[in-house]
């Protein structure tokens, strides 16, 4: 079994992702500080992925903590890897270009280098994240997601996004991209919460069959205090089979974790605002799982979910939620 894990893996159009990248999001609790913070410790120790989005509201600390490393010289704009991701309310063909400008304007970058579309179901257009009626309710909206697509491939025509993908997407839904005649540029990735207790091995499997790469963020669960995190989920870091090989290793149960899904071949991001843990984080190149180690790892899976969107429940693309 070859146990190297590539610092980067190409994509179908031709360019390289670094395989393990630095997660952004965060609570409304976590200072935008920490998030500029993370990024520029990330850099130093060696990470090259920065991972944010539009939704994510933090692209003016993402951007001034790239544009400082390379003021200083650790990095060249060229070395860095940014994904970010146009949102929903944004889904109508002449407004995805609009939702990048706004991306690049704050982050005060002339391009990025993956721009995904962040969920397959469409909000109401307009200034608000989450548009609601007078009873609360989320307003959807209904956009041909495959219009959305050919919108995406002009962004990257117009060299404003050098790759294009998707992010929460089922194979349903891959496949109606994959699908649509006329594509000129296949997703080079899916992004999708996968770790320990939901490892995603269907979905894995196809997407390594269509050549498109899978992302996993949530790799080390998620913060409790997220919003749309489900509440009193247990804590697989926590489990004792991933604590026993990680003693073995002598290595964190988040190392292994996280070296466990580079092993199966897909981009990890992992997120932390901790010094120690984003350097720890990084040693997860430094060591490898056995194949009696993976397959026990495989066993702890649940298909359990931290993330739920309920707000999205009675939506007809609620099943992207489904593994396959």
């Amino acid at each position: 079994m070859n146990y190297i894990v590539p610092l980067s893996v190409k994509l179908n159009d031709g360019r390289f992702m670094p395989t393990l990248g630095l997660g952004t999001s965060a609570s409304t609790k976590v200072a935008k500080g920490k998030v500029e913070e993370a990024i520029q410790i990330a850099v130093d120790v060696g990470y090259r992925h920065i991972d944010s989005a539009y939704i994510y509201l933090n692209e003016e600390e993402v951007g001034r903590a790239i544009r400082k490393k390379i003021a200083n010289g650790t990095v060249r704009r060229e070395d860095i890897f940014y994904t970010s991701k146009v949102w929903s309310t944004f889904f109508h063909p002449e407004l995805v270009q609009m939702c990048l400008e706004r991306s690049l304007k704050k982050l005060q970058l002339s391009y990025v280098d993956l721009y995904l579309i962040h969920l397959p179901v469409s909000l109401k257009p307009g200034e608000d994240i989450l548009p609601k009626d007078t009873h609360g309710k989320i307003i959807f909206d209904t956009v041909d997601l495959c219009s959305t697509w050919e919108a995406m491939e002009k962004c990257k025509d117009a060299g404003l996004a050098k790759s294009i993908g998707v992010s929460n997407f089922n194979r349903r839904q891959l496949e109606k991209i994959l699908n649509k005649p006329g594509l000129k540029y296949k997703p080079v990735c899916n992004q999708v919460e996968c770790h320990l207790y939901h490892n995603q091995s269907k979905l894995l499997e196809f997407c390594k069959s269509k050549d498109i790469v899978l992302t996993a963020y949530g790799a080390l669960g998620s913060d409790p205090a997220k919003e749309w995190r489900k509440k009193n989920s247990p804590v697989f870091l926590e489990d004792p089979v991933l604590n026993a090989v990680a003693e073995k290793h002598g290595r964190t149960p988040a190392q292994v974790a996280l070296r466990y899904q580079l092993q199966r071949g897909l981009v990890v991001l992992a997120k932390s605002f901790s010094e120690k843990r984003i350097k720890e984080n990084f040693q997860a190149f430094d060591f490898h799982l056995a194949p009696e180690d993976m397959k026990t790892l495989d066993g702890l899976n649940r298909n359990m979910r931290y993330f739920e969107h309920a707000e999205f429940a009675n939506h007809p693309d609620y099943p992207f939620l489904d593994e396959y």
